[in-house]
């Protein structure tokens, strides 16, 4: 599956439900983000199975703040309407790799009980 550009109004939508969303938080002008962009687009190609999605911080800036994104890029991982991952910087196409990887492994019953925990 190809890289998806995501606004505001698709955001919910796109992150919730079943499998596994990986949200790019970039913008044009900003260096990492463009150099990340290529690793982003190859882990999309290589995992059809996965959501890969973009958010531009310029044109999405509602969406932006509302996520407390401070600093870009930005990479949040969400799986079955869950976020696991969330961290400012670009990643080498290896940790990225591995992050993929870690994220399949989760036990998802698990994960879900620690944040039913966390939130009573």
């Amino acid at each position: 599956m190809a890289t998806i550009n995501l606004t505001g109004e698709q955001f919910n939508e796109t992150v919730r439900g079943e499998g596994i969303t990986i949200v790019d938080f970039w913008a044009t002008w900003c260096g990492p983000c463009q150099r990340f962009s290529p690793v982003f687009e190859k882990a999309s190609e290589a995992n059809p199975d996965i959501t890969f999605a973009k958010v531009d911080t310029e044109a999405e800036q509602g969406l932006a703040t509302a996520l407390g994104i401070s600093s870009i890029p930005t990479l949040m991982v969400f799986r079955d309407d869950v976020l696991v991952y969330r961290e400012a910087g670009a990643l080498p196409a290896k940790a990225l790799d591995a992050l993929i990887t870690q994220v399949r492994e989760l036990d998802m019953d698990e994960v879900k009980a620690k944040v039913a925990a966390q939130e009573s």
